[in-house]
């Protein structure tokens, strides 16, 4: 069994966790963005495939307790950095910390590169070259208050990242937490969803793999695990083999999403049929206050603009109330999702939240609110009176 740390944006965790033990992690431990857990190389390459939710995956490669930067260097001077990866491969290194003495963080990552250079040079007589950009290798060390740890990054680069969406809009809202907002809201294949607001439909995107069980991972052209020594490339094959067999023939999913601006609207429908995903969704131009319910019921997801994208606080303060009406007008029996950092929202939109989930957009702390839609008034009837 080998010791990994799954990161994801902040809020996730728990369902992050469901995902890695059906990936066959043997145990999981949840903590501030991220879980750890154990596993064979078989659940860590299932992890990297099939979780929607994860940013990356990070093997702990080794661990000790330290006092001053020296320290560092000197644990990692002692590791066999060249059974890890080949001396031809790029690598970089990252640091991060929480509640450490140290007062440069960027010292600890130069010692850190000089300590695996140095490796290098005495067991192999020469030593890798450094690629900050697209290395072929990540390695990250992590400074608590006494210890220090050293990952191997297996993923590469993020995650999120699923090799589906070519055209952007401002601001697009990442992957992982468009799908872990789906799971938030209960959202199962089959049940009508409608994104009003769409963007470069990432929540179209996401919702549409899921209902036709195409893993995240299957369009990546590689993960940070391929350059590793140690790597398994048949059991990996295996594992890719398995997922593309389980994917299953698209169709209308009954998944809806538009957008007022045309651009938007065209991008969204450029990514749908770049992944071979057209007919799965119907995608109009319309704007949200125009917008009617596609069906009886189901559940609306949005990401509307919240003035730290567009800084325009005025006309938002007008905008809110009139997605207010619509909803109460055209979406009676169905559940409404917003993710705002603009905390006025629920204030402004006049309609009281059932449930308020904390999440990271990024640096952005946000909030995603459950909104009930029910036909007719809450107030009870007043007895009549003779």
């Amino acid at each position: 069994m080998e010791n990994f740390f799954a990161s994801c944006p902040r809020g996730l965790e728990t369902l992050l966790a469901e995902e890695l033990v059906a990936a066959q992690a043997q145990t999981t431990r949840v903590a501030h963005g991220g879980v750890a857990f154990t596993g064979d190389w078989a659940s860590c390459y299932r992890a990297n495939l099939h979780s929607r939710l994860a940013t990356r995956i990070l093997w702990r490669f080794s661990f000790a307790p330290y006092h001053r930067e020296e320290d560092i260097y000197q644990q990692a001077v002692k590791l066999p950095w060249e059974k890890q990866f080949a001396v031809f491969r790029t690598f970089r290194v990252q640091t991060t910390a929480t509640h450490s003495p140290l007062k440069s963080i960027d010292f600890v990552t130069l010692r850190v590169k000089d300590a695996i250079c140095d490796r290098f040079r005495a067991q192999c007589d020469e030593r890798p070259s450094v690629e900050t950009r697209e290395p072929d290798v990540r390695v990250q060390v992590y400074l608590s208050e006494r210890e220090c740890a050293f990952y191997l990054d297996t993923s590469g680069a993020p995650l999120w990242q699923r090799g589906l969406r070519h055209a952007n809009v401002e601001a697009p809202l990442k992957e992982n937490l468009a799908a872990g907002i789906l799971k938030l809201s209960g959202w199962q294949p089959g049940t009508p969803l409608f994104d009003p607001m769409c963007g470069s439909g990432t929540f179209a995107l996401e919702a549409a793999c899921m209902a036709l069980r195409r893993a995240p991972g299957l369009e990546r052209v590689r993960f940070g695990f391929e350059a590793l020594q140690f790597y398994q490339r048949d059991v990996w094959l295996g594992i890719r083999n398995a997922a593309l067999a389980a994917v299953e023939e698209s169709r209308f999913l009954h998944i809806w999403a538009s957008d007022n601006d045309a651009h938007a609207a065209r991008a969204t429908r450029k990514n749908l049929r770049d992944a071979g995903l057209e007919g799965a969704v119907e995608v109009t131009e319309s704007d949200f206050l125009d917008a009617t319910a596609p069906a009886a019921s189901g559940i609306l997801v949005a990401n509307p603009p919240y003035g730290e994208r567009i800084g325009e606080l005025d006309r938002l303060a007008e905008l809110y109330p009139a997605m207010s009406a619509v909803l109460k007008r055209q979406f009676p029996g169905w559940r409404a999702f917003f993710l705002t950092a603009d905390t006025r929202f629920p204030k402004l939109l006049r309609l009281k939240p059932s449930r308020k989930t904390p999440l990271m957009n990024g640096a952005l702390e946000c909030r995603l609110y459950e909104i009930e839609l029910v036909a007719g008034s809450h107030r009870k009837p007043k007895p009549e009176t003779r």
